[in-house]
């Protein structure tokens, strides 16, 4: 039975099921919204995620004392899973035992939390008087109450920045010794991180075994060992290749690099290798992950906001992210130790204000370059053994040169079937004005009364100007030259036929060309359009040689600048210090990346008007969400963008693998060497195979359910509802598009609600998707629909995930991109490896460990048989109407019960339990 809170403020909480408010006498009563709203808007109001309840309210504009805003001031750098059950669990409360009582629960968190503030061992008390102050002034909601509890220090309170500890440079690491890898010593480093009592697995210990060859010496420079593995779910492949890594890093001296491509994997990896490093000390040093720049929080930014950058809400958050810095493991705002949940309680926020994500880095310019979040990863994986990266980072770092002394040569990525499509995302040019104007606002600075620390190339490199005068006239000639880019307003001069400068003169044709040539049925229903760049006269031919000439203005100044940086770099006048000479460093490489992107531009303009490149594929597009324009431009991708990546990446390396669950994407080996890029090597590549050890044929099912007509909204609607209710929750469902996502939400989502079961939807409720997944794994009766991101790379083990919803064929979108490497590979068959691929996928989904069972539904009558090939060997798959599905699931709901069950994790399993951290994926 809850008691009741002594906080004055009533508490509000609302579901899709009713709304109910908690006086400050403790007595809960339902209300409507038209009350609630009134309510709110009158009396500040104790709730959980402000931006969801306001959803449910229709009231956008809802604030209030957000608990989880408290929760974040109290532990910061702490996760909670942001629902009224998880808060209940991580504070050690009683859960309400029904919804009328969770806003009374609310109140009592709120009692709780805030009695934590005079808890004499609260281990995050340095920095809170300080931040109450400021934040009091600001008007957060939380404020009055947090200071009454909270003792002015007896002496000030250290900022920030001076609390941080700074990196120190380090002797250069020595190249690993040649060794050769004893299979014995293999399979006793993985018995070692297993630990004694676990059960063996001879696939594991083959995989392990056959990971120990890519670190044998290299015979023939360009020519790596590399092996391609295809290890099946619940092989155990993270310890099984962490072994053999760990060993030969141990034994030559050197560094393993393991690529991934979601973040969850990083995280996993993270928590894996603590078994190998088992001092936390030891751990630190020889452990780093490490990410793309954008994904750590800049000090220089966040002390510009702390300072007066920011403004009312997004002031606030800066102050609780301050608090969250402080405490934080590595600075990652993305996927880190941030809960993800964090920036989406501030709607028009500037937590992307708060990363480095324009390039403007002023590295040894910057009063905290000692210690910043990026720096320090970068330096320490310079003597790390082990370096988690991911694909995206991987390939820009040698892509451009960056960190040459650090280039890993031993190298594994997991997640390998991404590999494709991270080097299309990589090696792909667009000129397109959204990429112009950022390249234009990086070298002239602002050109607006928006506060903020953006600065012009003349601003960074002032000292350089004043030293060199031919360093100065190019950086004038390039902030001349620069004017020709698109500038703000430029969407809307292009809609009114006005352009202004010759690169939105382009922009111009190209929109016009797009909309000339459309012919999808597109333009009216708001999607975005593209249109192939063939017969190209005119009008445009001008327009492209105009653009190609104001490019090639700009490249050359900057192009100019970089060889008078390099010059002083070698010169080292008086005034280059240390701090001097790494900003300059940092200038360079910053201008490399510009040049880079210029150069790519001019190539593109080149091709126009006249003959085709068979290795690339080009076409205009305007990019538009919900009719509403917010980009156009001119794209060229590599036909097979795993060319680049193997002259790149694979070449220089010693030692490589590429390794996934479904590498072959439900085809053959031809596939898997096609799609990683092997058949680019001069060499043969060791190729490698172990099922999966799960009982697919007991433990799965695959339901194709054939009464439910496509187009049928209300049908699908209505059989999703019935399934998930058949399931008692625990259903993940897969969309095709988000327009019948939101649809199929919209029609069920009171539904579910009466049922008890809750229902959350990616491009619906204002939630990371991160956080998402953090909810749906810790409701059994919970479910959750969603697009691409929840098909792949979410590990939900045990009672949580029973069911998979696919509510069509996963058929590749017929965009040109598409269509071209469809001729080039081979037509239908070339659909139906990426479809196949699409399934085992999501089938992998169901089954995480041996005592998971599950079914995977497919609601499409015109399921291809030939498809079925994507299945685990041995899966019942069967074809019957909906009501029969509905008998069966029920069925099997009742045979296994409810029961939540705690993951093995014996064997370095592929899907252990989440730390409490967001999920995000993709990215550098």
């Amino acid at each position: 039975m809850l008691t009741d809170s002594t906080l004055p403020y009533p508490a509000l909480h609302a579901s899709h099921s009713g709304i109910w408010i908690c006086g400050s006498d403790g007595v809960s009563r339902a209300i409507g919204k038209g009350e609630a709203i009134g309510c709110v808007a009158e009396t500040p109001h104790i709730l959980l995620n402000a931006p969801l309840m306001g959803q449910r309210l229709g009231y956008p504009d809802l604030s209030g004392l957000d608990l989880l805003e408290l929760f974040a001031f109290i532990h910061p750098a702490q996760f909670v899973v942001p629902t009224p059950a998880g808060l209940a669990k991580t504070l050690g409360l009683e859960p309400a035992g029904q919804e009328a009582d969770i806003a009374k629960l609310y109140r009592l968190a709120a009692d709780h939390l805030l009695a934590g503030l005079q808890a004499p061992h609260w281990p995050e008390r340095e920095g809170a008087w300080s931040s109450a102050q400021a934040m009091y002034r600001m008007r957060w909601p939380w404020a009055a109450e947090v200071s009454k509890r909270l003792t002015k220090p007896a002496e000030a309170e250290r900022w920030l920045f001076s609390k941080l500890e700074e990196w120190e440079e380090e002797t250069p690491r020595p190249a690993p010794r040649a060794v050769t890898m004893d299979e014995s010593a293999t399979l006793a480093q993985l018995n070692s991180l297993t630990g004694k009592g676990s059960e063996e697995r001879e696939g594991q210990k083959s995989y392990a075994s056959a990971v120990a060859k890519i670190f044998e010496p290299r015979r023939v420079k360009g020519a790596p060992n590399m092996l391609l593995a295809e290890a099946g779910t619940g092989i155990g492949k993270t310890l099984g290749y962490l072994a053999p890594a760990s060993l030969w890093s141990a034994e030559a001296g050197g560094a393993v690099w393991i690529s991934t491509f979601t973040k969850a994997l990083q995280r996993q990896l993270d928590r894996e290798t603590r078994r190998i490093y088992p001092d936390e000390e030891i751990f630190r040093k020889k452990v780093v992950v490490r990410k793309g720049r954008e994904n750590y929080l800049c000090l220089l930014n966040l002390e510009d906001a702390l300072q007066g950058g920011f403004a009312g809400r997004a002031a606030i958050l800066a102050h609780l992210v301050a608090r969250w810095a402080a405490y934080s493991k590595d600075g990652d705002m993305v996927g880190g130790d941030l809960p993800g949940w964090l920036t989406t309680l501030f709607r028009r926020n500037g937590a992307t204000a708060l990363t480095d994500r324009r390039g403007e880095c002023v590295y040894a310019g910057c009063p905290h370059y000692r210690k910043c979040f990026i720096e320090k990863a970068a330096r320490a994986s310079q003597q790390a053994d082990i370096v988690i990266a991911n694909h995206a980072l991987v390939m820009v770092n040698a892509a451009r040169g960056r960190e040459q002394q650090n280039a890993p040569t031993r190298l594994i990525f997991d997640e390998g079937h991404h590999l494709f499509d991270a080097a299309d995302s990589m090696f792909a040019a667009r000129l397109s004005g959204q990429e112009a104007i950022e390249i234009r606002r990086w070298v002239i600075g602002p050109e607006s009364k928006n506060r903020g620390r953006r600065r012009g190339l003349a601003a960074r490199l002032a000292d350089l100007a004043s030293y060199d005068d031919e360093g100065g006239r190019a950086i004038e000639s390039a902030r001349h030259a620069a004017e020709a880019l698109p500038s703000d307003g430029w969407l809307q001069r292009l809609s009114e036929s006005e352009p202004f400068g010759p690169v939105e003169a382009l922009l111009g044709e190209v929109r016009h060309m797009v909309f000339a040539r459309d012919e999808s049925q597109s333009a009216d229903a708001g999607y975005g359009l593209e249109t192939e760049l063939t017969d190209v006269e005119g009008p445009m031919i001008d327009a492209v040689a105009n653009a190609a000439e104001a490019i090639d203005a700009l490249l050359k100044p900057l192009v100019r600048l970089g060889q008078r940086i390099e010059h002083l770099i070698e010169e080292g006048p008086d005034w280059m210090d240390a701090p001097a000479r790494a900003r300059m460093e940092g200038a360079l490489s910053s201008l490399g990346w510009r040049c880079d992107t210029l150069s790519g531009w001019l190539a593109l303009l080149s091709r126009i008007g006249g003959p085709a490149d068979p290795d690339f594929v080009d076409w205009l597009m305007i990019d538009r969400f919900e009719g509403r324009e917010y980009d156009i431009g001119i794209c060229r991708h590599w036909l097979d963008p795993t060319i680049p990546v193997t002259e790149v990446v694979m070449k220089p390396a010693h030692g490589l693998m590429i390794t996934s669950a479904t590498l072959k994407g439900g085809g053959d080996w031809e596939t898997a060497r096609a799609r990683s890029g092997a058949v680019h090597l001069d060499q043969t590549v060791q190729e490698f195979e172990v099922p999966s050890p799960f009982n697919y044929a007991d433990q799965a099912k695959v339901i194709i359910v054939t009464d439910v007509k496509r187009g049928d909204m209300a049908g699908l609607a209505g059989a999703y509802a019935q399934l998930i209710e058949a399931s008692g929750g625990g259903t993940l469902g897969l969309f095709t598009a988000i327009r019948r996502l939101r649809t199929v939400y919209a029609r069920i989502a009171d539904r579910m609600a009466q049922s008890g079961l809750p229902i959350y939807a990616q491009h619906v409720d204002p939630i990371d998707t991160g956080t998402l997944v953090d909810i749906f794994r810790d409701d059994p009766k919970a479910s959750l629909l969603g697009t691409d991101a929840l098909r792949d790379g979410v590990d939900v083990p045990g009672r949580s995930l029973r069911l998979v919803v696919m509510e069509s064929v996963p058929w590749p979108r017929p965009d040109i991109l598409h269509k071209a490497r469809r001729i080039a590979g081979g037509g239908t068959a070339y659909d139906d490896r990426i479809i196949r691929a699409r399934l085992a996928q999501a089938f992998g989904r169901i089954i995480r460990r041996a005592d998971d069972h599950g079914h995977f539904v497919i609601l499409s009558s015109a399921f291809p048989s030939r498809l079925l090939t994507a299945f685990p060997e041995g899966t019942p798959i069967e074809r019957m109407p909906l009501a029969q599905a509905l008998a069966e699931i029920k069925a099997a709901k009742s045979k296994t019960g409810q029961s939540s069950l705690s993951p093995d994790i014996s064997f370095g399993h592929d899907a252990p339990q989440r730390d409490k951290t967001d999920d995000k994926s993709g990215g550098i």
